[in-house]
Formats: C-alpha cells, structure tokens, sequence
C-alpha cells in the first residue's frame, strides 16, 4: 500500500481534516494535563529544511518527541539533498531510513517529485505554492475560539501567496466564503482559484473584502527570497495594511490571525496584533498540536 502525503489541504477529504482538528484539540488537552501519549515510540522523522524556519523546525521536532519519536534536521549544508543529488534518488535512500519526511522549500515540485520516489509519508513544511500545516493549526485556533467555521466569512488582505493559496483550498474543504483583497499584480494563481468556484470573491480593496468578515488574516508583503522586492512591495501594499479603521468594518467579534513571523507595523499595526481580537499565539501555538494529529494520522 502506497503512503499517504500531505502536501496541500486537498490531500485529506474535509472529512478526515476535521478528525484531525478534533484530534489536536484532544492532543492539547493531554499535553496541558501532563499525560504521557508515545505512539511514535521508535519512529523517526526526518526534517529536510531549504528555506530558515523558527516555528515548522521547533513544532515538529518537539511534536516527535512528545509523541515519543525522533526528528532529524537536516540542512542543505549538511546532506546530499543541497549539493546536486537527484530528489529521487534522495527520496529512495531516505525514505528506507526513516518513518515520515517534513520538507520546507522553495519550489513546490520539489516536494511532490520526492513524494512520488517516497516509500513514507511526506509532509510539506511550506513551499512558494502552499503552506497546509499552518492551515491547519489556523483552522485549529478558529474551531478552539468559534466552533465550526462552516459558512463563515474569512478576509485575506495582502499578497496572493503561499498562505492565500492554502486559505483558498481551506475555503473548498472547510466550507467557508473567502474574500480577498490584493494588488493588481500580486493576485494569487489562477489554476489555484479557479477549483474553489463561488467559495472565493477576488476583490481590489481591503475595505470590501473585511467589512463584515468574521476573520481577518493576512501575511508579510515579501516572504523569504522576495527581500530585493521589498521597495517595490511596500509601495503596492501600502493600501492593504491591517490598522484598526480597517479590523473596525469587519463582525464585532471578528478574529485576527497572522502566520508570524510578522514585520511589525508593515501589514499589521501593534495596536492590531496586540489586541483583544488577535490570536496569534494561540494560532502560533497550535502549529505543535495540529501537527502531533497530522503525525500521528500518517505514522501511528
């Protein structure tokens, strides 16, 4: 039997993604009372990062050993994997050394042609296209804040991204109305768009997509590798900051996420990120427990 992947939302059925969201609550709930839970006693996973990382490098390896396994990281300076071996071949040999494989990296082909050479599951840690395991630990915190987030109205304001890509499928497997408000020439893919049908409003001011949203979430206007564009970005941007005049369109009881690291007074003002309706920690430290459920779904 082949091994199941997660590489982006629409690898789970939204059946199986809301199991996991009920499991992580759960694996919350046992790590807060102390309890001991190893069902991944003698498991290893192995983290291969090409992109820097402080929350994906720190929640999957603590999630490994509280789940009673091992993580392995591993950067391009010290393997194979950065100095010109294929990824098949790479994924053929590692794949018969370990149980699971986490990979952070640029292009998302990456990870899908070492998921094809991978006799064990692999996860994607982010990549330019998706970042599903932060979905998860976002779809976490709203469940954990809101209940079900079924029908409810979300506003990404910022860059068509990574993250606005995973939002956009999380709208298709979590039932929900996404608004998105982006420059012109930073609009997300198309082919990513164009599945989610009705779920998905493209709009061109931040304005209209956050009035009455029941969550607001947005991004840093220049990821990892786009540093040179940063000028350039700032001056497109600039309309879609985050501030309380725009947080006041949205519900009343509206949330506020933001994946972090966040460029303070950039996309998002202090006074916004610290705010009642911000639930950034909570949604930063979710990644530990939506990713402990992910872990043990494709390993136990």
């Amino acid at each position: 039997m082949s091994s199941r992947h997660f590489l982006s939302l629409l690898d789970c059925s939204p059946g199986e993604l809301r199991k996991l969201l009920l499991r992580a609550v759960d694996l919350k709930k046992l790590l807060k009372a102390g309890q001991s839970y190893t069902p991944l006693t003698r498991k290893t996973l192995a983290m291969v990062f090409d992109k820097s990382s402080t929350r994906t490098r720190v929640s999957f390896e603590a999630g490994m050993i509280q789940l009673g396994g091992q993580a392995l990281f591993l950067s391009p300076r010290d393997t194979q994997f950065g100095r010109g071996e294929p990824i098949e071949d790479s994924a053929r040999v590692l794949s018969r050394m370990v149980d699971a494989v986490m990979i952070r990296t640029y292009e998302h082909d990456k990870v899908e042609t070492f998921a094809a050479h991978s006799s064990v599951p692999v996860i994607n840690g982010l990549t330019d296209l998706y970042h599903p395991c932060q979905l998860l630990a976002d779809m976490q915190t709203w469940l954990e804040h809101r209940g079900e987030i079924k029908g409810a109205t979300v506003a990404w304001v910022g860059d068509g991204n990574n993250m606005c890509h995973s939002y956009i499928n999380a709208a298709r497997q979590f039932d929900f109305n996404l608004n998105i408000a982006c420059p012109e020439n930073y609009l997300p893919k198309t082919s990513v768009i164009k599945p989610a049908g009705d779920k998905v409003n493209l709009m061109t001011e931040a304005a209209a997509a956050v009035e009455h949203a029941d969550l607001v979430v947005t991004d840093v206007w220049a990821s990892m590798g786009q540093e040179k564009e940063l000028d350039e970005r700032q001056d497109a941007f600039r309309a879609f900051q985050v501030n309380e005049s725009l947080l006041a369109l949205a519900s009343k009881d509206a949330l506020f996420m933001h994946c972090l690291p966040a460029h303070r007074n950039e996309e998002v003002t202090d006074e916004v990120l610290n705010s009642p309706q911000s639930v950034v920690w909570d949604e930063a430290e979710n990644r530990l427990h939506a990713q402990k459920a992910l872990l043990e779904f494709l390993m136990a």
